[in-house]
């Protein structure tokens, strides 16, 4: 799948609406083979987003999972020594 399509489900604090809506971007964009759409496809570009974000909501929402939530901090923290490891640098904010 697309490798910019975070995992949002289990985490302290919850996934915010703008991440849901951020994954359902990259996922419509993956699927239409389009970065912005025509004019003539924006609308349902656009609608698109909208439903897809509406249904991984209801997704999230309706999981459950008897593990503990996952610290966002020490998971960010994972993910710069795995691209340091990788890549030979440490990924900085910007």
């Amino acid at each position: 799948m697309c490798r910019n399509i975070k995992t949002l489900f289990n985490f302290d604090p919850p996934a915010t609406e703008e991440e849901v809506a951020a994954a359902s971007l990259q996922f419509v964009r993956k699927l239409s083979g389009y970065h912005s759409p025509s004019k003539a496809n924006e609308e349902v570009f656009n609608i698109a987003i909208q439903e897809v974000a509406a249904a991984a909501q209801k997704l999230l929402d309706s999981l459950v999972t008897q593990a503990e939530p996952r610290d966002r901090e020490v998971e960010i923290e994972r993910a710069r020594a795995r691209n340091a490891k990788r890549f030979g640098t440490l990924e900085t904010e910007t």
